[in-house]
């Protein structure tokens, strides 16, 4: 007559050499921060200054209202174009 553990009994223990050994595992600080880096790269400036004759958030409106003027009577200020690439680069574009 042989003496074999029943098979839940054994299911139990593994499940539990499992779970504590799992409480040894070292737990990465960094875990969940490509989210935050992601997030971050989005941000165009997170803390911008503001021109002095500028509008500024929480201001009245009323540069606001100067500026549609000069839009809708063709007199706007020149955009200013910035250049996003500091370099030339070469690719393979479409032929």
């Amino acid at each position: 007559m042989s003496c074999k553990p029943p098979a839940i009994s054994t299911a139990i223990a593994a499940a539990a050499l499992v779970l504590l050994a799992s409480g040894c595992a070292p737990v990465d600080p960094g875990l969940g921060e490509a989210h935050r880096y992601d997030m971050a790269i989005q941000t165009i400036d997170p803390d911008p200054v503001y021109p002095e004759d500028g509008a500024k958030p929480g201001d009245s409106g009323a540069k606001a209202a100067k500026a549609t003027e000069r839009y809708r009577k063709d007199s706007a200020k020149p955009v200013q174009t910035m250049s996003a690439s500091s370099g030339s680069g070469s690719g393979s574009g479409p032929n």
